[in-house]
């Protein structure tokens, strides 16, 4: 997948193009389905056409209204590793600054749809606000098609059939936060995540015979709610000084090249995990959440750090807090049991 970071960056020659617009935070189910069809809209175009995916460097709302900005599910380059894997042939990262928000509708379309994308079908959702103070609407799009020689292309919610609601982003960070987190994968279309880097704690897992890798305060991702759950750990290896190739960087070199979704060095490594989130309530000296992952039936790994996914497959229990160290072990030890069996009947369900 080509990234530009700028419509400035895209070839003259780049085009004609399909065209799906939105923020794909999370690139969830209901933006697969989008993506789905901007994919069969360029095959059907024939060679040549570009299936291209105009996005945003942040939520635009991070500027209009940082105190109603929701918390991103991904950050840009997960978005990006994301959006590659779906096999579109571009995408267009947009800068939401001052100078975006204040462009007038028809000077967007303009510039970004017809001057550098030279787009044939442009696809957007119903609710598809842009330029200037959401001046500009879908009817206002199809107009500026008809003159500028592109179809507008309407795309229905996607709905979930089993409750009857839009899958949407907001939907996902409302069941993380009640720790449903197979629901949530139902709506992204695989296991929801956190991502950063292994820090150094207090050890306490370690002196209790559960050794953990613990993130760092702030992971990439929406933390699901307090509890003990059953996942995965992908090792990535160490974390790359900023401004080289890392998982956690998107490319800003050539715009010819695809984003760096892995360090270079060996393939990441995935193990089993028990993942914790909460202050250890047992305790009285964690002053905030963490989310801490004990890797299943491995010792001596050293993942200090490292940059790591933590993956989810479903919640085991709620955060308590207990008598004493012995009982806090003995829950540890089901909790992990728990966490392999589950693990396994998830494994026996993807073959």
């Amino acid at each position: 997948m080509i990234v530009f970071h700028a419509p400035e960056e895209v070839p003259a020659d780049f085009g004609p193009a399909v065209v799906a617009i939105g923020k794909f935070d999370g690139v969830h189910a209901g933006h697969r389905a989008l993506i789905g069809m901007l994919r069969e809209k360029s095959a059907a175009l024939g060679a040549g056409t570009r299936s291209v995916v105009v996005t945003f460097d942040r939520h635009p709302m991070s500027l209009l209204a940082p105190e109603k900005c929701p918390a991103a599910l991904t950050d840009v380059p997960q978005k990006l590793q994301l959006l590659a894997e779906t096999g579109i042939d571009a995408a267009l990262v947009l800068r939401f600054d001052a100078e975006r928000a204040a462009q007038e509708p028809r000077a967007f379309v303009e510039s970004v749809l017809v001057e550098h994308l030279h787009s044939k079908v442009v696809l957007v959702g119903r609710d598809f606000r842009y330029g200037r103070g959401g001046a500009g609407d879908v009817a206002l799009l199809h107009t500026l098609g008809a003159e500028f020689g592109f179809e507008v292309t309407v795309i229905d919610d996607v709905q979930n059939l089993s409750v009857a609601r839009r899958v949407s982003s907001t939907w996902v960070r409302e069941v993380l936060a009640e720790g449903d987190v197979e629901a949530a994968r139902e709506l992204l279309g695989r296991p929801t995540s956190l991502r950063g880097e292994v820090v150094h704690g207090l050890k306490r897992g370690r002196e209790l015979g559960f050794p953990t890798a613990n993130l760092e305060s702030v992971p990439v991702g929406v933390i699901p709610a307090d509890g003990v759950y059953a996942g995965w750990l992908v090792d990535y290896g160490p974390r790359v000084a900023e401004g080289s190739a890392d998982i956690g960087t998107a490319s800003e070199a050539a715009p010819d090249t695809a984003p760096d979704t892995a360090p270079e060095g060996p393939a990441p490594r995935r193990y089993p995990a028990a993942i914790s989130i909460g202050n250890n309530p047992t305790f009285v000296d964690v002053p905030v959440r963490q989310v801490e992952a004990h890797i299943l039936d491995e010792s001596g790994l050293d993942l200090y750090g490292h940059l790591v996914d933590v993956q989810f497959v479903g919640r085991i229990r709620g955060m308590v807090a207990y008598e004493g160290v012995e009982p806090l072990i003995r829950q540890i030890a089901d909790d992990v049991e728990r966490a392999r069996e589950m693990l396994g009947n998830a494994n026996s369900l993807s073959h």
